[in-house]
């Protein structure tokens, strides 16, 4: 019998493998959306299943837009998690929020063109609320553990995702700066908004790598950047995950597991049945 997780990270940007797992196992996982990014390591922390994922491949060999989202967080339900945590590199936006330092993001701006953004369709309609894209309870408990480590920490300010691979030209970064946005990223979305439909807890530790391009100050965003910046951030990584397991409620006092309860707009009787058995695992409770 395959191991549960009720809780699941997700590494993007030079975290590939979750450190401290004990008596971790490798899950090959296939889903009706094609298989994950990655077989997911299920082991113990602090007494905890967790359950690791690494967003862009072992080897990191999928690009932001190639990444298989809907699989990923269907894997991830399928092995019963219900709060996911996301490890991003991300750009600063704003002048205090430096390179080294951590931001919990309270909002995304979704500004990707290609992505498949829902789960739903195919004769079954869902329109999901995401005001608020991150789990305030969740986004909490990760930024107290973040702060345990004594890494600088950030809470607010919106996460705006881009196409990418590429980074941002300079009048982009400028218009974003504009905006308001806070970060920039290529993977928040549509994540946080598969795993709202999923009835997944969300939320992003972003490790700030640079400057986007913007800062006339600072050199414009390399590769080599993210990737010294990120391998320095690990081990912050690594014990703020540590601290929030070991600190974690574990019963959920939001209303994420019931989200979809007033989203589904279709009349179940007009639902095919090959989309009911394809989303049984997110609408069965729903529909009996």
């Amino acid at each position: 019998m395959t191991k549960k997780a009720s809780m699941a990270v997700i590494g993007g940007s030079g975290l590939y493998q979750m450190s401290g797992l004990e008596n971790a196992e490798s899950v090959d996982v296939d889903t009706p959306f094609g298989k994950p990014s990655a077989p997911i390591t299920i082991g113990t922390l602090e007494g905890m299943p967790v359950a690791f994922l690494a967003r862009h491949g072992i080897g990191h060999h999928i690009t932001p837009s190639e990444v298989p989202y809907c699989a990923n967080i269907y894997a991830l339900k399928s092995l019963g998690v219900e709060r996911l945590i996301s490890i991003s590199a991300c750009g600063s936006l704003r002048e205090d929020y430096a390179p080294g330092q951590i931001v919990i993001p309270d909002n995304i701006f979704d500004f990707t063109k290609n992505r498949v953004r829902s789960f739903f369709g195919e004769g079954l309609v869902a329109h999901i609320s995401v005001a608020d894209p991150f789990c305030n309870e969740l986004s909490q408990q990760l930024e107290s553990a973040v702060r345990a480590t004594g890494a600088t920490t950030h809470h607010g300010g919106a996460l705006i995702t881009i196409e990418g691979p590429r980074f941002s030209t300079k009048a982009e970064s400028q218009t974003y700066r504009s905006w308001g946005m806070s970060v920039i990223g290529m993977t928040a979305s549509p994540e946080a908004f598969l795993a709202r439909e999923a009835e997944l807890c969300y939320a992003t530790m972003a490790h700030v790598t640079d400057y986007d391009v913007w800062h006339e100050n600072e050199s414009p965003v390399t590769v080599e950047m993210v990737i010294q910046t990120l391998n320095k951030n690990t081990d912050i990584a690594q014990k703020a995950i540590r601290n929030l397991v070991r600190d974690l409620n574990r019963e959920r006092a939001c209303k994420c597991g019931q989200a979809l309860a007033t989203a589904l707009i279709t009349n179940p009787e007009v639902v095919p049945a090959k989309t009911r058995k394809k989303l049984d695992l997110l609408i069965g409770k729903y529909f009996k």
